[in-house]
Parts: C-alpha cells; sequence; structure tokens
C-alpha cells in the first residue's frame, strides 16, 4: 500500500474521511501538512465526535489527534513488539523532516488475528415474513435465504461465534418448522433454543419469551445483517456508559437523483442544488441489550423496539448510540441490498 493512500488533509471533510477509511480498511489514517506527519484520524476519534454531537460537516483537522505514536525510519527496535506493546494497529516510520517513509501495520504479520472473546448470549428476531424479499420468502423464511451457499441467519451465527458466542435464542414464527428442521441437520458447535411466537408480537415483544432464560448482557439481532465491527468496542462503551441499551446505527449516504428547489414564502426560488447528497445515521437492527429488558415487557405483549426505547427514555434511562460506518453494515433486507451483500462476502 503506497504512503498516499493512507494519508489525508486537515482540509478533507468527515465524510471524505469516512469513506477513505471503509476503502482502506485501514482503520487509521494519517494526518499530513507540507508532506509532513502532524496527527492520526482513527475510526475511534470519528466516533467520539459524533457521540459529542459533532457535526458531519465538520474537517479533519477538527477531530484529529496532534500527538501522533511514530517511529524513525532507521530505528532498530522490534517493531511487531512495539505495535503489541501500545495494541496500536500501525505505526509510520518517518525521516528526519517527518515526511512518511513508510508505514507498518499489525496485519503485516500475516497472522490470523483472534477476536476478543465475549461468550454472550445472542437473540436474533427471526419470525417476520419479509416481505421486501417477495418472492425468494414466498418459498423460504427470510432466516434461510442464501447469501451464497450459506442462509444468512447461519452466516450471523458464525460471526457470533468467532468472539466465542455460543448460545443463540431464535425467536420464530413465519415458517418457523423450515428453520428449526436447516439447523437440526447441520453440523454446529453451538447451541440453539426457540422460542416460538404463536401471534406476531412486533420487533420488541418476543424478548418477553425469554424471561427467566437470560439474566446477562445480550446481543440482539435482526436475521438479515451483518455488523462487521468490533463487538468488543460496543460492548465496551455500552459498560462504561451505564445504557440500558445501545443501538448501533451506522452511516448511510443517500444521493438525491434531482435537482432539489427550495421554495420561498413568496413563491420565488430561494436555493437550487444539483442531485445534493444527505448524510445521517440510521439504525441498523443490532443492539446490546440489559436482561432487565427481558423482564419489564408484559406477557403476549405485541410492541415494537423503538416503542421499548422511547419508554425507557421517558423513565429517565439511559440509551446509547455506537456509530459505524456505512460498508460495517451489511443488510439484505430489500433485493438490491441483498445483492449487494452477496457481491461483498463472495468477494473475501
Amino acid at each position: 500500500m503506497r504512503v498516499e493512500e493512507i494519508c489525508v488533509l486537515e482540509s478533507e471533510n468527515l465524510i471524505g474521511a469516512m469513506e477513505k477509511l471503509d476503502s482502506l480498511a485501514t482503520k487509521i489514517l494519517f494526518v499530513v501538512k507540507d508532506n509532513k506527519l502532524v496527527g492520526t484520524l482513527t475510526d475511534g476519534d470519528i466516533r467520539r465526535w459524533i457521540l459529542k454531537k459533532g457535526g458531519l460537516d465538520a474537517t479533519v483537522d477538527k477531530i484529529a489527534n496532534y500527538n501522533p505514536i511514530y517511529l524513525k525510519a532507521d530505528t532498530q527496535e522490534d517493531i511487531f513488539a512495539y505495535l503489541a506493546e501500545r495494541k496500536i494497529e500501525a505505526i509510520p516510520l518517518v525521516n528526519e523532516d517527518l515526511t512518511i517513509d513508510r508505514v507498518v501495520f499489525w496485519s503485516d504479520r500475516d497472522l490470523e488475528v483472534k477476536k476478543p472473546q465475549l461468550n454472550m448470549p445472542v437473540v436474533m428476531m427471526a419470525g417476520g415474513k419479509g416481505t421486501r424479499l417477495y418472492p425468494y420468502t414466498k418459498i423460504l423464511p427470510k432466516p434461510l435465504i442464501p447469501v451464497g451457499e450459506v442462509p444468512i441467519a447461519q452466516r450471523i451465527i458464525e460471526h457470533y461465534r468467532e468472539y466465542g458466542c455460543k448460545d443463540f435464542h431464535l425467536i420464530v414464527n413465519h415458517k418457523k418448522n423450515m428453520i428449526k428442521a436447516y439447523f437440526n441437520e447441520i453440523d454446529k458447535d453451538y447451541n440453539i433454543f426457540y422460542e416460538d411466537e404463536d401471534i406476531p408480537l412486533g420487533t420488541g415483544g418476543g424478548l418477553g419469551l425469554l424471561k427467566g432464560k437470560i439474566d446477562e448482557t445480550f446481543i440482539m439481532t435482526n436475521c438479515d445483517i451483518l455488523i462487521r465491527e468490533d463487538f468488543s468496542k460496543i460492548v465496551k462503551l455500552h459498560k462504561e456508559s451505564g445504557n440500558m441499551i445501545t443501538m448501533v446505527c451506522s452511516l448511510k449516504n443517500f444521493r438525491i437523483p434531482y435537482g432539489v428547489v427550495d421554495i420561498a414564502q413568496d413563491g420565488q426560488i430561494e436555493a437550487m442544488r444539483e442531485k445534493p447528497e444527505l448524510s445521517f445515521f440510521t439504525n441498523t437492527g443490532c443492539y446490546i441489550v440489559e436482561p432487565e429488558v427481558i423482564e419489564d415487557i408484559k406477557e403476549n405483549e405485541r410492541i415494537d423496539f423503538p416503542t421499548i426505547i422511547t419508554n425507557y427514555q421517558k423513565a429517565g434511562k439511559k440509551v446509547g448510540v455506537y456509530p459505524i460506518s456505512e460498508n460495517s453494515w451489511l443488510d439484505m433486507g430489500q433485493m438490491d441490498e441483498l445483492e449487494r451483500m452477496r457481491s461483498m462476502l463472495e468477494g473475501e
């Protein structure tokens, strides 16, 4: 990787920097001025900025860390030992004038990095009809729609297995026997528990079926999404913030395919914008949840999870957000997104 590819100017806007981080998957960019290293920008820096209600129109100089760690280009140190000791992903090696000679990444060791082991219960909401994926879901339940050769529900489970999770609770309804039959037939090194939702209980009410079955913090996920983010960081933020619920939210960039016209009160054109791009955060359908939420849901109560969140907020409970980049969220809830998910996963 060329040095120029992982550098960013102070004047770059936040959205552009996030897109660059996404495209390179380096988790870090090096801020340069006159070709000299002046700072670093990580996904953590961006997340802290957003959580402090910093605007998406900010420039890099408002967000960057201006105390970068670096080594001299002619260093004799064991660079990988240096990275391990400080628990950092990469370090620039600089010349005497602070121009970057090269960057050494922990991944350069070409070693498989084991994910932090969380061993948390995972609850998957797998009872919906998946009407947006018709006609696929006329034949198969949404959790069994294949992404490549593997059903999406199995991909989700295997993702969390990498974090040591072994207990999976599937809340099932539509075509539930097909889901059970599939997972009963495959070889697996994890436990699946089924909760039959005999009547539709909304996107949150099904949690009430888990009363007395989960007594620790758990991950809750829809059955049609993958979050490619370090879950140890999400859980850490959740615990440190004292949240009842932490919602994983993804940046979404949407370009309006038309010229937008703002009209003044007198009927005159106030402003025109040609195909503007909107940037906002959206709910991914993944949460870190405290077990009290299960106990607070009434038996057979039909309630959506956003309503549960609103009720806790009104009661003064803490509900937080963990922002992620657009490419860290894969959603197969609609046909075009399903094809995008297939393309990204099959290319890995």
